[in-house]
This record gives structure tokens, C-alpha cells and sequence, in this order.
């Protein structure tokens, strides 16, 4: 824990147009920095629209700013307001700008979009990059294909920013898992910026989930969770049709359908489970970790916070990844099975209920993540802490209060 009595401020950066992902790492990362030292405070700046249902630490507070969801042709329009996509980021650049001008932070941690939304965070970066404040990108460890990240970045004209405003650059994950910017064609000067830290290990399980949340079963059960939901009903659906075709599934299944899916389908969902002895649902759990903590395997699709719980838990995984709109999963799903991490089960459209129910009946009896060894696999906490440590070492660069505008 750090000695320091300065006070230091961070301010984080997260989209949130979509799912869980985001704002759950960026919440593990602002816990992880109030833990060690107890003269930070922290805001993060989201769009998710549940960010509310979430519990902080103290010293940890957010912003939340519009929100707005990704159309399929890959367009964004706003969540709830009747303003233009244009308003909107226009609103959500103005509440990023001001909160960083007055919160004045020692360090800016931007997760995954190196300019924001729509280069929403532009402005922001640069009036900090002018107050000497250190900036860091924040990469999970697989981004995409390098086929279509490479004309995502050319297009959004992301390696300028790279070279002349980001200080580093943080992979939370392993090289010999993967290299998000693999095949990216990075000047060597970007390439010195990058820093692997390992996975972000989770909390442990604090508490139990909400009461009517409670684990239904009195023995061994199978977790089933598609994150955030809003792109898991077909492996929900498969799950459900193994335990329809198989009388006597050896294990219970908790199902966790997440807070995106279409009601219309948990409803759906909920009739068939209904049927079943052995398979039980709820909607969502913000403090899923009980959960995970007690289950004999998982389910999974496989985004990345759901694989360092994974890890963290040190349960047997059974992966079935999304290959569209991206193939992020798909990959570290592939790899970790390479190292013996996990298992995974391609989506072949068929989704034979026989080849689940298999699949289902052999995860208890996998390997754990731990009979694997990878050196500095879950050291992603304690790297950040230091990273940030150093970059905001000494008195700081705290600048006196700057006045609220008139």
C-alpha cells in the first residue's frame, strides 16, 4: 500500500455504448487504486445506463454522461433523449470536458476508444496533455481481427494520437496470450508505450447476492452468464435445449440471463426453464462473484471481465464466443484453450443440444485455470497500481482549484 500522503486524483475514461465490459473493468481498476492508497479519489466517467445498480467504494464516484446504443449498421443514435447523435456526443464532450477541467486529475486513464466516442474525448486529452497531466490508454488484450481494426484506426485517425498524446499505453493482459495490436503497423515510438500488466484479478466474493437472488441449490451447479446479455440468447438457448433433451442432467444450471437481453426472450426463456427441475433464472446481479465463487463450472461467452473471473474464481470454463460484430472473443477463447485455460465450444449455427449436454456433463471434471501455469497471469491489479503510482509519483502536478465557470 502506497506511504504517500499527497493527495492524487483519477479520472476514468469509459464509452459504454454496449454490455457490461467497460464500465465493470474500469470499477475494478477504481477500487483497486482507492485500496492501495488511500489518498486517491476517483471518478468515472460512463455511459452505461446501469452504472447506478453498481456499488462503489468509498472515494470512487462517477459521471455519467447520455447514453447512446450502437445501431446494426454500426451507426450510434441516443439511449433515451430525442436529440441527434451529433447533440448528443456534443453533450457528452461538454460533461467529459468540464468534469476533467474541474476535478483536475493527476492521471487520465482513457479504456479502449483512444479518442472516445466519436472523438468525443479529443478535447479533454489535449487541454490535459497541456496541463502536463499523464495520459494512458487502457487495451483489454485482444481488441479484433488486425484486418478490421487496422482501417477502424486509419479511419478515426487513431495513431497520431498515439505518438502525441498518450504517455503509455496498458494491455491488461499477457503477450503470449495476445497482442491486441498485432499487425497494426505502430511507429516504434507508439510500440515503446505499451506496458502488459496480466489480467485484472476480481474481488473476492463479498456478501451474498440481493436475497431474492440466492442460490437455489443445496448442491454443485453449472453458472450459466452471457455478460451483459444483449448478444447471449442463442448460447442461452442451446444451454436450455441440452437440459430439455437430457433427463437427467448431472448438475443444475443457474441461469444469469443479464440486463440487455430482449425481455421478450427471458420471458421466453423463463416459460421452457420453467419445465425444468434443474434449471433456475434470474435476470441480473450486479455482485455476481457469490455466484461464480459457487458454481462447479461456467458457462460462458466470454468477454474479457467474465475471463478474469474465470481466472480469478479458478473455475473450469466451457466458452462459447461471439464471432460478430467482432471476433474478440472468438480469439481469446481460442487461445486460452491452446494454454489449456479453458474450453471452448464453437457456435457452429446448428447448436447440436446433444454436443452441449456432452460438454455440459464433462466441465466439472476440466482442468482449473491453476493446473496451468502462466507466469504474472493475474499480477494486472497490482501492475496498474504501480504503473499509476509512478506516473503520479512525487507532490504530484496539483494545480490550484480552477474556478467553476460563471
Amino acid at each position: 500500500m502506497s506511504t504517500d500522503t499527497t493527495p492524487k486524483r483519477a479520472l476514468i475514461y469509459s464509452h459504454d455504448s454496449f454490455g457490461l465490459g467497460h464500465l465493470r473493468r474500469c470499477r475494478a481498476i477504481a477500487h483497486a487504486l482507492v485500496d492501495q492508497n488511500p489518498n486517491m479519489s476517483v471518478i468515472i466517467l460512463s455511459g452505461s445506463p446501469i452504472i447506478g445498480n453498481f456499488d462503489f467504494k468509498r472515494r470512487v464516484d462517477f459521471v455519467r454522461v447520455p447514453g447512446v446504443i450502437k445501431l446494426r449498421n454500426g451507426d450510434y443514435t441516443s439511449h433515451s433523449l430525442d436529440l441527434d447523435i451529433d447533440q448528443t456526443v456534443a453533450l457528452r464532450a461538454s460533461i467529459i470536458r468540464h468534469t476533467a477541467e474541474i476535478f483536475d486529475p493527476d492521471i487520465f486513464i482513457v479504456d479502449k476508444e483512444p479518442l472516445g466516442l466519436r472523438g468525443e474525448a479529443s478535447e479533454t486529452l489535449e487541454m490535459l496533455r497541456d496541463r502536463g497531466t499523464p495520459l494512458v490508454l487502457g487495451l483489454r488484450d485482444v481488441m479484433d481481427e488486425p484486418s478490421l481494426l487496422a482501417p477502424e484506426w486509419e479511419r478515426k485517425k487513431v495513431v497520431p494520437a498515439l505518438e502525441s498524446l498518450y504517455d503509455e499505453i496498458w494491455v491488461y493482459g499477457l503477450p503470449q496470450i495476445c497482442d491486441p495490436l498485432a499487425e497494426i503497423s505502430l511507429p516504434d515510438q507508439v510500440r515503446r508505450k505499451m506496458v502488459y500488466t496480466g489480467y485484472l484479478e476480481r474481488e473476492g466474493a463479498r456478501g451474498a447476492p440481493n436475497a431474492e437472488h440466492a442460490i437455489p441449490f443445496d448442491r454443485p451447479y453449472l453458472l450459466v452468464t452471457p455478460g451483459g446479455g444483449g448478444d447471449g440468447e442463442a448460447m442461452v438457448d442451446w444451454v436450455l435445449r441440452a437440459y430439455e433433451s437430457d433427463a437427467s442432467p448431472p448438475y443444475p444450471a443457474l441461469l444469469v440471463y443479464g440486463p440487455f437481453m430482449r425481455q421478450e426472450k427471458q420471458l421466453e426463456f423463463a416459460r421452457r426453464g420453467a419445465k425444468l427441475k434443474n434449471v433456475e433464472a434470474i435476470t441480473f446481479e450486479a455482485n455476481i462473484e457469490p455466484l461464480i465463487q459457487g458454481a462447479s463450472g461456467i458457462v460462458a461467452m466470454g468477454g474479457y471481465n467474465t475471463f478474469c473471473e474465470i481466472l480469478t474464481f479458478d473455475k473450469p470454463a466451457l466458452i462459447i464466443p461471439r464471432t460478430v460484430p467482432r471476433m474478440e472473443q472468438f480469439i481469446r477463447a481460442d487461445r486460452a484453450q491452446e494454454l489449456g485455460l479453458v474450453r471452448m465450444l464453437e457456435d457452429d449455427s446448428i447448436r447440436n443440444a446433444r454436443d452441449m449436454a456432452t460438454a455440459l456433463r464433462h466441465l466439472p471434471q476440466q482442468n482449473r485455470p491453476s493446473d496451468i501455469v502462466v507466469p504474472g497471469l493475474l499480477d494486472g491489479l497490482p501492475n496498474v497500481n504501480r504503473l499509476a503510482r509512478r506516473l503520479t509519483g512525487g507532490q504530484g502536478r496539483r494545480l490550484t482549484a480552477v474556478a467553476a465557470p460563471n
